[in-house]
C-alpha cells in the first residue's frame, strides 16, 4: 500500500500508545463521513486490529443528514466490499437547519445534532470509545481557534472524556499530517458521496478554513510548522502564561 500509509500506520500506532487509547476489550465507534481522514481512520484502525496484541471490536457509524448534496449509499456499498461493520443513521439534520434559521452557521447545530445521535447509538451497541479522523491539522487550527476567539489555550484532546463523560473520545490520528492522508489516500479508491449542501459557503467564509488556509501561508516562513505546533502542545509551560490558578504568586 506504499510507503505513505505505512507511515502513516507508524504514527497512528505511536499516538494510541502514547496516549493509551485502546484496551483490550474494547468495543470502539468509528466515526465515519465517507471523506478522505474517516476513510482513511478505518483502514488504519482494521490494521491495527489486526497486529496489535490485544482483541478489540470495530464499529462504523454514519450521519445521513439529509442533504440534497450528498448520496451515502456508495459509502454503504464500499464498506460491505471491505467487511466493516457500518451502520447509516437517517436523520432530519438538513430539516432543522432549515427551521431553525441556521443557514449562516450552520455548523454548530449540524455538529450538535450529530453527536446526539452518535453518542445514542453508542448506547445502543454499548460502545466504550468514540474513535475521530482529527489529525494533527486539525489540533493545529484548533489552538488557534481558542487563541483567536478568547475561549483557552486549547485543542482536540487525543483522548479525552465525551459529552456526558460515558464515552471516552480518541483521535489516533492527531500525530498524522493532512498531506500525508491525502498521498496515503491515492492507493484506495474511496468512493465519491459528494459535497454538504454548505461546503462551499464554509470553504469560502468559515473560520475554520481561513485558518487552515493561514497556516499554510505561515509554512512559507515556518518551515516544519505543523510538527513545530504539535511538539509545543506537548510542552505546555503553565508558569509562562497568565491563568491565575496555575500560578505560585507572592
Amino acid at each position: 500500500m506504499g510507503d505513505a500509509f505505512a507511515q502513516l500506520c507508524r504514527l497512528t500506532g505511536k499516538a494510541v500508545a502514547d496516549y493509551r487509547m485502546v484496551a483490550d476489550g474494547d468495543r470502539l465507534l468509528i466515526g465515519i463521513s465517507g471523506g478522505v481522514d474517516s476513510m482513511m481512520l478505518m483502514h488504519l484502525l482494521v490494521r491495527l486490529q489486526q497486529r496489535a496484541p490485544i482483541r478489540f471490536e470495530l464499529f462504523g457509524v454514519n450521519i445521513d443528514e439529509g442533504f440534497e448534496g450528498l448520496n451515502h449509499d456508495p459509502l454503504r456499498a464500499y464498506a460491505e466490499a471491505q467487511g466493516w461493520h457500518l451502520h447509516i443513521i437517517k436523520t432530519p439534520i438538513a430539516e432543522l437547519i432549515q427551521q431553525k434559521e441556521a443557514q449562516d452557521r450552520p455548523c454548530a447545530l449540524c455538529s450538535r445534532l450529530r453527536r446526539g445521535f452518535i453518542h445514542g447509538y453508542a448506547d445502543e451497541i454499548g460502545a466504550n470509545k468514540l474513535v475521530l479522523g482529527h489529525h494533527r491539522d486539525d489540533l493545529c487550527a484548533s489552538l488557534l481557534m481558542g487563541l483567536f476567539r478568547g475561549t483557552g489555550l486549547k485543542t482536540m484532546g487525543p483522548n479525552v472524556a465525551g459529552d456526558g463523560g460515558k464515552l471516552r473520545v480518541i483521535r489516533p490520528m492527531c500525530y498524522a499530517p493532512k498531506d500525508l492522508i491525502e498521498t496515503a489516500a491515492q492507493r484506495f479508491e474511496f468512493p465519491d458521496l459528494g459535497a454538504c449542501d454548505y461546503s462551499e459557503q464554509l470553504d469560502q467564509s468559515g473560520d475554520r478554513a481561513k485558518l487552515e488556509r493561514l497556516l499554510k501561508t505561515l509554512e512559507a516562513d515556518f518551515p516544519n510548522l505543523g510538527k513545530q505546533m504539535l511538539r509545543s502542545m506537548q510542552d505546555v509551560r503553565p508558569d509562562y502564561l497568565l491563568d491565575r490558578q496555575f500560578l505560585k504568586l507572592k
